[in-house]
């Protein structure tokens, strides 16, 4: 069958043959063993409904394995025989263009050079997912096939209900993810009906189909290292960043080190994840010895080099090391996986990377202690080092969350409300005041034609647009402007593309309607093929998470998830190709609400008149809500909104004077 045969036939009329476990891939680790058996028997049941019960009796025993073998049941004989990536828009069978384009972005999050772990269908952050199993992900991309542009697929936790009728301006897809009653959002909750197959965390762009591999958040990272060494008052030169992950976005930082100039030591305890981000350069070197490590940081230092250097081992015993050998410390974070502390996002120190994953699954609250008993030890050495000096910010993965929870030295001696932790979120310091409350966040761009020479195109448009807004921009922005030319000045240097030809560039509103405006006459003019929008959730609008996107909101409503809702039903009615809304995300199951969108600009009039709309919606919903709570760089951007589009009008918040209070 050619490709297109293959995804216009959906599940197959004859069940494919078994396929081998192959261990050259990076796999999810077993979850542990959370059903009872009236539970497990469920659990089938729930499975066995996408087939025909003519295959059950085959199917049962198999999947059961898989239950007992992995805690999930992943479908494996069903992973299709195709090369997993993303293909020339042009290759995808169907009648709606828009649809095509969900396709292409759904392949590009399982490429295995992007995904995870790609035969469990996990892009990113240890679980989060695409899809829960191949069926899923089959049917999913039949009914795409199918679609027309008066039909709307509905997905349920990767669960594809189905084609509705709708029209031409509604989204084709509408996805939502773990969207639990409040009461059921606890992680073992997440364990349980994951495992039962009725929801999925789908983190942010994993299950939104926007996800675009580390380069997703190198951006952010590299203005979050920059900004992290103006506030010492510190060239990036001879510092030293230290840190953790190199898994799914945390690969991102030691490339963002080096591109802002400074020396990057980033821990990783997964053999297979080193090996990949050194493969595809975006590590330096990998060391395995402490001590051969300390040396080469030293020198590092002495020569101001620009270098990132991972090492092989758990970060604590860096931290450690680091105090012991007096290795000054300039800027220090953390991007584990903790908003998944008990299911491989976070590994305890003093055992091997398969003796923990062991521990995990048969023994977790063993592994549970260990890793509470890690975070303690990985506190108190971070201590250590601000007290002589070093500047740790929380990088919104939960560390300061879980290590609050596991008893370890992290509250602030005078905590008042948003500042109960005795560091910084690096939203509260950098991201949010400098970049969110103005309306710059990480505007992402897909080239649908799989051509290099395209996205060097759009590339130059979008730096031919900001070099022409810079001349007339208030004082206020004038280095987030720059800052943001500069980076697309040189994203093609960096080589930043894994999988899709894509592009990250943070924008504000009017940055990203006259770049996409710039990008559909462009289409329009054939000089490019079409180009799918999106963003990161982690902006300006899409979540609300109290301990990183709102973590600088200060008037109490840091807890309220309206705004993530209102941005979703926000860019369904404004023209969004698709639209998201998920429970989870980077900061944990039932810490964050977040919702994105994709949008695919065809060169069409209709593209024209949806980007303006949208996309001016879904930047300034956010800058609104922090105006409200007397953000000030958000009451100048709401402001400045206003008077350049005369249908808005925003409520703003009257000051109390303090000695009144």
């Amino acid at each position: 069958m050619t490709f297109q045969e293959q995804i216009k036939q959906g599940i197959p009329d004859q069940l494919p043959q078994p396929k081998p476990y192959e261990t050259n891939i990076n796999h999810a680790p077993k979850r542990k063993e959370i059903l009872g058996e009236e539970e497990k028997k469920l659990a089938l049941k729930n499975a066995l409904r996408y087939f025909d019960p003519q295959f059950h009796a085959e199917l049962i025993p198999e999947f059961k394995q898989e239950l007992e073998d992995y805690g999930r049941i992943y479908m494996y004989r069903f992973r299709p025989d195709y090369e997993m990536k993303a293909r020339p828009i042009t290759d995808y069978p169907g009648k709606s263009e828009q649809a095509k384009a969900i396709m292409l972005m759904i392949q590009n999050n399982l490429d295995y050079a992007v995904a995870q772990h790609p035969h469990e269908l996990i892009t990113y952050g240890g679980n989060g997912a695409v899809f829960s199993n191949w069926a899923q992900y089959l049917l999913t991309m039949k009914y795409l096939s199918e679609m027309n542009n008066d039909q709307t697929l509905v997905m349920y936790s990767g669960h594809p209900m189905g084609l509705f009728p709708s029209h031409k301006d509604a989204p084709r897809v509408v996805v939502t993810n773990g969207m639990m009653i409040p009461n059921y959002s606890k992680p073992d909750d997440w364990e349980k009906f994951n495992a039962l197959g009725v929801t999925q965390y789908g983190q942010m762009t994993a299950g939104s189909y926007m996800y675009i591999g580390p380069q997703g958040i190198v951006h952010g990272t590299t203005i979050t290292v920059l900004n992290a060494f103006r506030k010492i008052k510190k060239e990036p030169k001879g510092g030293l960043f230290v840190t953790s992950g190199l898994g799914g976005m945390s690969g991102a930082q030691p490339k963002a080190g080096n591109i802002a100039g400074c020396v990057t030591v980033c821990a990783e305890v997964n053999p297979k994840i080193t090996k990949i981000r050194h493969d595809q350069k975006w590590v330096n070197e990998i060391h395995e010895d402490l001590d051969e490590l300390v040396k080469r940081v030293i020198e590092a230092q002495a020569n101001k080099e620009t270098v990132s250097l991972a090492y092989l081992g758990n970060i604590v015993e860096v931290w450690e090391k680091f105090d012991q050998e007096d290795v000054r410390i300039d800027i220090g974070s953390d991007q584990t996986s903790l908003h998944n502390p008990w299911a491989g996002g976070y590994y305890p120190a003093g055992q091997s990377f398969e003796e923990s994953n062991t521990m995990m699954a048969e023994n977790p609250e063993l592994f549970k202690e260990k890793v509470q008993e890690t975070l303690r030890r990985h506190a108190a050495a971070i201590n250590k080092h601000t007290a002589k000096g070093t500047y740790f910010f929380d990088y919104g993965n939960a560390f300061l969350l879980e290590a609050s929870r596991a008893g370890a030295d992290v509250m602030a001696e005078n905590p008042t409300l948003g500042r109960e932790f005795r560091y910084p979120s690096y939203v509260q310091d950098i991201m949010g005041p400098m970049c969110f409350d103005y309306g710059f966040g990480p505007f992402r761009w897909v080239c649908s034609s799989g051509n290099p020479e395209d996205l060097q195109k759009t590339d130059d448009i979008a730096c031919a647009v900001l070099e022409e807004m810079v001349k007339n921009s208030p004082e206020e922005i004038q280095q987030q402007m720059k800052d943001n030319i500069q980076w697309i000045k040189g994203a093609q240097e960096n080589k930043l593309v894994v999988g899709s030809q894509a592009r990250i560039l943070y924008a504000d509103a009017e940055g990203r309607m006259k770049i996409a405006e710039a990008f559909n006459k462009a289409i329009k003019n054939g000089e490019i093929g079409p180009v799918v929008l999106g963003r990161d959730h982690h902006d300006v609008s899409g979540t609300d998470s109290p301990y990183r996107e709102t973590s600088n909101i200060y008037d109490g409503s840091r807890f309220t998830a309206d705004m993530a809702i209102h941005n979703v039903i926000g860019d369904s009615f404004r023209g969004a190709t698709w639209v998201s809304i998920h429970n989870g995300g980077g900061v944990g199951w039932g810490e964050v609400i977040n919702g994105g969108f994709g949008m695919l600009l065809d060169g069409s009039d209709d593209a024209d008149r949806r980007l303006k709309s949208m996309l001016f919606w879904d930047v300034n919903n956010g800058i609104s809500r922090r105006s409200w709570a007397r953000n000030e760089g958000a009451v100048f951007a709401i402001k400045r909104a206003m008077e350049a589009e005369p249908n808005l009008k925003v409520t703003l918040p009257n000051l109390v004077d303090e000695n009144l209070l």
